[in-house]
């Protein structure tokens, strides 16, 4: 796994096609403008602050200042590590930095031309970040490839966490002996297909008949019919949460054709196999399992679709990549013409389809809460998946100085109260400590790990 990888990360390079570098710059550029019209972000810490700014009881400046505060650490400890070590762009180095830059610009004209000096900046300055580091003495972002292995198969765990979350002990029990056997029957059956996918795809479904088996016995139990309320999907104007759902959806829909755009661009970007949507996705689509990447990302939804559709009825502003369906589409699909049309129309369906949704999930506690318990597993799992492969990245370039190093940063971010979140922290100490390396060889004091990093 770790041949191909460095194979197939080699071979991007992070050098981009002249259609790929005016694509990203074009995203780029409609996202900021959409974040400067508090239409739409990328984070979702920052989406429900953006219903102040909207009603004018919070400055450009200030809601800026909480996106960056937020943003800052996963863009330089996450999403530029993970770029740079897989040679494939994501959405924390790309959508996060247009957040700030969109919501800081004091002109809706300036905000579209920053975000594009943004794109612009990735993807003609990361190619020359990457063959500087890769000619260092110790070659940091190869090492980093070995977070690959802990990331793609520890993430297959999530939904075996969630069912212990949310339904208990026995029950993820079960889910986690499933999901073990299924790893096992692929790598042994199908040597060809990432070992994680079926799965996790098994895993999703227990959680989620198990969620609906909840649902379903609390309603009879309740005496709940289920016809009760079939027309009320609506929002009740008696209920000021409701009329806000109500606000924020009508809001949303008179700037369809923004979202259908935004739609048609992120799906197009996905389509052209130089961007991915998450930590395991960006490994599967550096490797060129598109389909593998695509089932990963279609899991995810499940986790942050409650989550979006809240905040974005709540708030007013929807999320840059929407529900993140057209990741997965986009992986999939032959052109990026063809997923130009396709993100648009979803989009289109998403935004018509938000009020809707907001009142499904109201009668489905059960499944709502879910997301929850994924979003927490996902978490749980990157977590240790991005820290232990950061322990074997530092101990690929520089033995146990390299884990002394590394994982003493990582310790000490965590004893100053993690100034750097604790998902980015772990590969921001592997960035830290390889220029310390170097400079510790450069001063006769290291001598790198023999055959380098794998």
């Amino acid at each position: 796994m770790g041949t191909a990888l460095a194979a197939a990360a080699d071979a991007a390079g992070l050098d981009f096609s002249p259609a790929q570098k005016l694509l990203v710059v074009g995203v780029c550029a409609l996202t900021a403008g959409a974040a400067h019209m508090a239409l739409a972000v990328f984070n979702d810490g920052v989406r429900p602050f953006m219903l102040d700014f909207i009603h004018g009881r919070a400055t450009r400046n200030a809601t800026g200042a909480v996106s960056f505060g937020l943003s800052a650490g996963f863009v330089f400890g996450l999403g530029a590590p993970m770029a740079l070590s897989t040679g494939v762009l994501n959405p924390w180095l790309l959508f996060l930095p247009t957040d700030v830059l969109g919501i800081l610009a004091p002109r809706r004209w300036l905000a579209p031309l920053l975000g594009a000096a943004w794109g612009a900046v990735v993807v003609y300055g990361l190619g020359g970040a990457n063959e500087l580091a890769h000619g260092l003495p110790v070659d940091f972002l190869t090492a980093m490839r070995q977070m690959s292995a802990p990331i793609l198969f520890l993430f297959a765990l999530f939904p075996a966490l969630a069912v212990t979350k949310q339904f208990g002990r026995l029950r993820g029990a079960l889910t986690g002996a499933v999901t073990l056997g299924l790893v096992v029957l692929t790598m042994r059956v199908w040597p060809g297909v990432f070992a994680g996918a079926p799965a996790m795809a098994v895993g999703v479904l227990m959680l989620i008949g198990f969620a609906v088996a909840a649902d379903v016995r609390t309603a009879r139990a309740s005496g709940t019919v289920a016809a009760e309320g079939a027309g009320g999907v609506g929002p009740s104007a008696e209920d000021p949460m409701a009329s806000l759902f109500s606000s924020g959806a009508a809001r949303l829909r008179r700037h369809l054709p923004l979202f259908m755009a935004l739609g048609a661009g992120v799906c197009a970007l996905a389509q052209m196999k130089v961007f991915g949507g998450g930590e395991a996705t960006s490994f599967l689509i550096a490797k060129g399992q598109y389909a593998e990447a695509a089932q990963v990302d279609f899991y995810r939804v499940f986790g942050f679709l409650p989550l979006i559709a809240t905040t974005a009825l709540a708030s007013g502003a929807y999320g840059i990549a929407g529900f993140t369906l057209v990741y997965p589409i986009g992986y999939l699909l032959p052109n990026p013409f063809v997923a130009a049309a396709v993100g648009a129309l979803v989009f289109a369906l998403e935004v018509l389809a938000l009020s809707s949704i907001g009142g499904a999930l109201g009668r489905l506690p059960s499944v709502r809460d879910c997301s929850e318990h994924l979003r927490a597993a996902i978490g749980d799992a990157l977590g240790l998946a991005i820290l232990f492969g950061s322990l074997m990245a530092a101990n690929a370039m520089g033995g146990g100085l390299g884990i002394l190093i590394c994982g003493g940063l990582y310790l000490l971010n965590e004893a100053m109260g993690r100034p750097v979140v604790r998902m980015a922290a772990a590969p921001a100490a592997v960035l830290a400590g390889g220029v310390a390396l170097n400079g510790l060889y450069w001063l006769g004091l290291f001598t790198p790990v023999a055959g380098g990093p794998a």
